[in-house]
């Protein structure tokens, strides 16, 4: 799923770390990195923070629950 324009970025992770699944980000070399790991959250935040916000990440969330919640922030905000 391709989640775009994150600019609570505590709270997404927060999210993230709330997911009983894993949860992947998508580099764009193809790469896969566990979201769940917190030197992996780190790693990607400085790799595509700019400017306050996230414009855009591929993510993979392999449980439906885990969807549901990940959607959810992305409409709510919450």
């Amino acid at each position: 799923m391709k989640v775009q324009n994150i600019t609570n970025i505590d709270k997404f992770f927060s999210v993230i770390d709330d997911c009983s699944g894993k949860v992947e980000l998508v580099t764009g070399e193809g790469d896969r990195l566990n979201l769940k790991s917190k030197l992996s959250q780190y790693v990607s935040m400085a790799n595509i923070f700019s400017n306050g916000e996230i414009p855009e990440l591929e993510i993979i969330a392999y449980e439906k629950e885990d969807i549901d919640k990940l959607v959810k922030f992305m409409v709510d905000g919450d």
